[in-house]
């Protein structure tokens, strides 16, 4: 009678249900030439270089697409990609943009008018979830395998290869490597793999990107707006520094790049989860003001970026440090393997006042500062570059780590072939390799 009450009880199982076995992570041993880590800017180029030079590259991204600052952060406005009338910074990343922009029928600057002391003027505004989607497209037609929702455990040198151990949604892998990229932005792959890395004491804030709408812009009282913020950054329910104490600024512009978070840090998922909390308590505490004052009570939020992006990190300890004197003097490096064209660019609690370099200049990057000290087999492409703060600044722009994204994933490539580290490549055959596909390289 037991036995059959039991299973009267029991709930009956739809058609085609079955019972499934209970969780468990998969383990798996993966080899490969080259592994790359982090698909942002800079890695999703270099993983494409890698793989169209025929090396077997394995790209790990801990979130769900590539693109990183462009896409994921929102800043879907890359440059710069010409300066003085020329273009500097081409390959791949230019391929990407053109097709995105090309795709959804936007129109490009025209790089033949100077920008002047308006840079942004030469930023090509995209859709970032086409590129994205292109990145991914030119990635698997590569040959790359992405691997999403992935980040490393610990990281190994052993018998001239890397092993990488990562985990994931269901999944446990140890990856083996003869080369390795750390195009995190944060050098988290260096410092694991015991090599030094180096930041400031205070770092530059991080933006969350958003649009809001629902306001007439010219219809609104300026001055009574203004006084009713400065009445509540006096109370304190503001900080001056959340957007620039310019309501003004956040109503013209209607979101965008305007938004400042202080020590926004995305070194670990903790601070990452610190940074985005505050970046949308701050807008959620404004959109709440803005609609009590006249004019702005349908102030809508019509966007918002799922991320934070941040400006700075860490950066590696590199066979040379790029210098602001190096960067605003243009100085042609003679390992130089691509170039960057950005004023210098320090965010800080005030804003940012960008300092343009003079006619004529445009820096360059040379291969000693993606390459750390002490390293074999190893090699950064993005803003962990080994720079100073000021020259990180400026480097840390989209086609500029474009640019260094390729020429990593070349002089890995390389070095893959001739079982050597990057370093070791020779210049003359690198330099071929970027040219072949595209890259433009300082001369």
């Amino acid at each position: 009678m037991g036995a059959i009450s039991v299973g009267i009880a029991a709930p009956s199982l739809s058609k085609g249900e079955t019972f499934a076995p209970p969780y468990k992570t998969r383990k798996q041993i993966l080899t490969t030439d080259i592994v790359v880590v982090g698909g942002g800017t800079a890695g999703t180029i270099a993983a494409i270089q890698a793989g169209r030079a025929g090396r077997k590259t394995v790209l790990i991204e801990s979130g769900s697409q590539l693109g990183g600052t462009t896409t994921i952060g929102g800043v879907s406005f890359p440059g710069i990609f010409f300066a003085w009338g020329k273009q500097v910074i081409g390959g791949i990343g230019w391929e990407l943009v053109q097709e995105a922009v090309a795709l959804n029928d936007d129109t490009l600057p025209n790089f033949s008018i100077p920008h002047g002391r308006q840079h942004w003027r030469h930023q090509v505004r995209l859709n970032g979830h086409l590129y994205a989607m292109l990145a991914e497209e030119k990635a698997l037609e590569a040959g790359v395998d992405i691997r999403y929702y992935e980040t490393p455990l610990k990281i190994t040198f052993r018998k001239n290869n890397w092993e990488i151990e990562t985990v994931g949604k269901g999944v446990h892998s140890t990856i083996v490597c003869n080369q390795l990229i750390d195009c995190t932005g944060n050098a988290l792959p260096a410092a694991m793999a015991g090599y030094d890395v180096l930041r400031e004491e205070e770092i530059q804030p991080g933006t969350l990107m958003f649009k809001l709408d629902g306001y007439d812009l010219q219809t609104l009282d300026q001055e009574l707006i203004k006084q009713r913020y400065k009445e509540a950054l006096d109370k304190g329910e503001f900080t001056r520094e959340e957007f620039r104490g310019n309501i003004m600024g956040l109503l013209s512009s209607r979101g965008d790049n305007i938004q400042h978070i202080m020590g926004a840090d995305s070194t670990t998922s903790e601070t990452h989860t610190l940074a985005n909390i505050h970046g949308r308590k701050s807008l959620l505490r404004h959109l709440r003001f803005l609609r009590t004052l006249p004019g702005c009570e349908k102030t809508k939020l019509v966007d918002m970026q799922t991320e934070t992006a941040t400006r700075e990190t860490f950066r590696i300890d590199g066979h040379y440090k790029i210098t602001h004197e190096d960067y605003v003097t243009g100085k042609l490096f003679d390992d130089a393997v691509s170039y960057s064209y950005y004023p210098i660019d320090l965010h800080d609690a005030h804003g940012v006042i960008p300092d343009h370099l003079q006619e004529g200049v445009v820096a360059s990057v040379p291969l000693r500062a993606l390459v750390p000290k002490k390293s074999r087999n190893f090699i950064v492409a993005g803003r962990c570059l080994s720079s100073d703060r000021l020259a990180n600044s400026a480097l840390r722009v989209q086609a500029s780590c474009m640019g260094m994204g390729q020429a990593a994933g070349a002089a890995a490539a390389l070095a893959n072939i001739q079982n050597i580290s990057p370093l070791e490549v020779p210049l003359k055959e690198l330099r071929q390799l970027i040219e072949s596909h595209g890259g433009i390289v300082p001369a």
